[in-house]
């Protein structure tokens, strides 16, 4: 507390003062008490005590005049503190929160939803918005814009400078030629992106948003990679195999033993962008000649090298960009084109377009399989990977982690003993973690993997934070335990080897209807950001081998399921197990198979199903649709079948739960709706950019979808699997940025190039 005011005041007062106060008692009974203690007392004071000492001191000699001018002194305070605020409130930086929209509106600031992170915060995103105030109308502002509030890679170009017209004589543009060059790859390859250095003649119509290029004078092109590019590091790259066993020499980037495209990482421009986006700037396609130009450069390669968007370790050593040559190597397996002859000068060669590497005959076969770090592409961080997951970890006490492989415990590198250790430590800590280190194959499991809950506990098994491990079943995982106990998976990609069938498994996971000791399993299985493969695996050309196999299964009737950003293939539960399954894809690789069901399949349903958020390819019969919401059911009637398995969606009990803001398949049987689309002869359809798997456009719907569905979620949103990304939600943001900066007269369209 201050006491300036009572130090001006003249000493003859302040005496005057003192002596009153000594003649008076100004401490109530219970204080004079506390401060007599306080001042004899036992034992030494605290910081506390001694405070509280000094403060019943200071009021014991504290006159009426020093405490009238406290009192005033205090009053201006508040009024020295509110004009110290009236200065900090001219700034966007020390300004009160509810100043921010005043300062907005002086600049013609317009609120947004604010998806993106760079752009979540509306004092930042106030203040972004004055410094771009000084760049209004530049292509370099709109560029950023557009980067910053979708979240996406971003390039901005201006149409006029791309037009094949006759040219003002004193502003000639040499740079813009009517007949381009087409000697190099480059024109060719970029012909129809945003880095096309090809003229177009006038196209008059106006830009949609999202839609086409139309190239005019007053219209700018904003061009989005929505498809993010995501890290794999330390992989073993899988053999290729034809009929008569290992190709020698062939491999593939995939886990899965696929072909799959490459993509490279987007090199940061940094905070603020000074130069317009090149093609390294943004994630996109690692094509052949992309990555043949770039390992020419050597040491300066932009994306081939540690810690970059693809290298290549062969017998523990680094392979350097000149040991490497880009070839087609198509082909089936056994007979690819374009392999490396003996005596080569190439140690590798590279396939990104099919994510195929074949290593030369002269390397011994003693080196091994090449390890890989590369990138591949997917529209969001789903269904686990090298993305942040720690906030998703239900374990944290590092004192009930355990780590595998690990030589300092008794199980190694055997899961199946790390499972019934950990199982073991949880009946004495309650809770514990199994964490998997490291991307690529865990563990090969030539017979079913089992763990066991004990009463009350959790046991997490989940990928350490950064990695992506893939575990290779030849026997289901069976997960059983005791009331209270629940089993979580998380970051985990599971799949079936060659080994594995449908005669000798019936799924990836599975829940059995007892315990090994033949009490009732009444396990909760909760699944957070894994995959588990639809059709168990995958053969070269990315088909499902086993396409109607599940991927879960429930022979415990009181059991629980739960699934959260996954991709599973289908899931047969009885019709007391509740299962929820939100912002994930369920996948029964085709429109007319089951992708979720009872375990006979035909009269009764499955039990009580939730899905907020979800793409569901397949048919759905469940006993009762406790909730469904910002769904997508794609799936085809069966004509001719009984009436319980003819439509694509039917619900045993009607006159329970809800559906809500989600696309239906024809005749659908269900509860109550509100606000969804059903499938009908001309009206809108989901249009999907791929069905399989192993694409990076995996179920990702096309910016011509029809509104209805592609906002039609509760929140505008679109529906499926990927309504918490809220792709049209960014595109609002975006659109009303761009209308503070564009300047007068010019348009702006969004086009999609990923």
């Amino acid at each position: 507390m201050s006491f300036a005011l009572f130090n001006l005041v003249p000493a003859i007062y302040r005496l005057r003062d003192g002596q009153i106060a000594a003649t008076m008692q100004l401490l109530t009974p219970d204080e004079q008490s506390r401060l007599y203690a306080l001042q004899n007392p036992t034992s030494p004071l605290d910081a506390e005590q001694t405070a509280l000492m000094n403060e019943l001191a200071a009021k014991a000699a504290r006159g009426p005049l020093e405490s009238l001018l406290m009192v005033i002194d205090e009053q201006l305070g508040y009024f020295a503190a509110d004009l110290d605020q009236l200065y900090d409130d001219q700034f966007i930086e020390t300004c009160a929160p509810w100043v921010i929209p005043y300062i907005g509106e002086l600049i013609g600031f317009q609120p947004i939803r604010g998806i993106a992170p760079a752009v979540d915060n509306p004092r930042s995103e106030v203040a972004n918005t004055i410094a771009l105030r000084r760049r209004k109308g530049t292509i370099g502002a709109i560029e950023q814009l557009s980067r910053d509030v979708t979240g996406w890679g971003a390039h901005a170009v201006e149409f006029f400078q791309t037009l094949a017209e006759t040219q003002y004589v004193k502003c000639v543009r040499l740079s813009s030629r009517y007949a381009p060059n087409v000697r190099g790859w480059k024109p060719r390859a970029y012909a129809s992106s945003g880095f096309t250095a090809m003229t177009r003649k006038v196209d008059v119509h106006l830009p949609a948003s999202p839609g086409l290029p139309r190239w005019n004078i007053p219209n700018i092109g904003v061009y989005l990679w929505s498809l993010g590019a995501y890290s794999l590091t330390g992989v073993t790259a899988v053999q290729a195999a034809d009929s008569g066993g290992p190709v020698p020499g062939c491999y593939r980037f995939s886990q899965l033993g696929c072909d799959i495209p490459l993509f490279h990482a987007a090199v940061y421009q940094g905070e603020q962008i000074m130069t317009l986006a090149t093609e390294a700037n943004v994630p996109e396609y690692l094509t052949r000649n992309l990555l043949c130009a770039d390992l020419r450069k050597g040491a300066q390669s932009s994306y081939y090298g540690v810690g970059k968007s693809l290298s290549v370790t062969l017998n523990q050593q680094l392979l350097n960009p000149y040991q490497i040559q880009v070839a087609d190597l198509s082909g089936d397996d056994g007979s690819w084109n374009n392999l490396l002859l003996p005596g080569s000068p190439y140690t590798v060669a590279i396939d990104p377009d099919k994510g195929r590497i074949a290593v030369s005959p002269d390397v011994p076969s003693s080196a091994g399989a090449p390890l890989v770090d590369f990138y591949y592409g997917f529209n969001a961080a789903m269904g686990g990977g090298e993305y942040e997951r720690e906030s998703t970890f239900t374990v944290s006490n590092l004192a009930n982690i355990f780590a595998f492989p690990d030589p300092t415990q008794s199980y190694n590198n055997d899961l199946q003993s790390a499972l019934t250790f950990v199982a073991g430590q949880a009946a004495t800590l309650g809770s514990v973690a199994l964490e998997i280190q490291g991307s690529g194959p865990a563990a090969t499991i030539t017979s079913p993997l089992t763990i066991d809950a004990p009463t009350g506990v959790t046991i997490e098994i989940r990928a350490q934070d950064g990695a992506y491990p893939y575990i290779v079943l030849d026997g289901e995982f069976q997960i059983t335990g005791d009331k209270l106990s629940a089993v979580i998976l998380n970051g985990l990609l599971f799949t079936a080897s060659p080994n594995m069938t449908t005669s000798g498994s019936e799924a990836l996971v599975v829940l059995p209807a007892s315990r090994p000791s033949g009490a009732d399993n009444v396990v909760t299985l909760q699944v957070e950001h894994c995959t588990l493969v639809p059709g168990w695996s995958l053969s070269s050309t990315g088909e499902p081998r086993h396409a109607d196999a599940p991927a879960i299964l429930s022979f415990a009737i009181g059991a629980e399921i739960s699934v959260e950003y996954s991709i599973t293939g289908p899931i047969r539960a009885p019709e007391t197990v509740p299962v929820s399954v939100s912002d994930s894809i369920l996948d029964a690789t085709g429109r007319k198979r089951v992708a979720y069901d009872n375990l006979s399949g035909q009269t009764i349903g499955g039990g009580p199903l939730t899905l907020v958020g979800c793409t569901v390819v397949g048919r759905v019969h469940a006993q009762e649709l406790a909730l469904v919401s910002d769904s997508i059911f794609w799936s085809e009637i069966i004509p001719g079948a009984p009436p319980a398995i003819a439509p694509g969606l039917f619900a045993d009990r009607v006159q329970a739960g809800c559906v809500r803001f989600s696309y239906l398949p024809y005749q659908a049987v269900t509860p109550r709706r509100f606000e969804c689309v059903q499938q009908a002869l001309a009206g809108p359809t989901p249009l999907f950019l791929s069905y399989e798997y192993a694409r990076p456009d995996y179920l990702k719907l096309a910016a011509s979808t029809p509104s209805s569905i592609r906002a039609g979620a509760d929140d505008e949103g679109e529906m499926g699997a990927f309504h918490w990304v809220l792709a049209p939600l960014r595109e609002a943001d975006l659109e009303i940025r761009l209308q503070e900066f564009t300047p007068v007269g010019l348009n702006t369209g969004l086009i999609y190039q990923t």
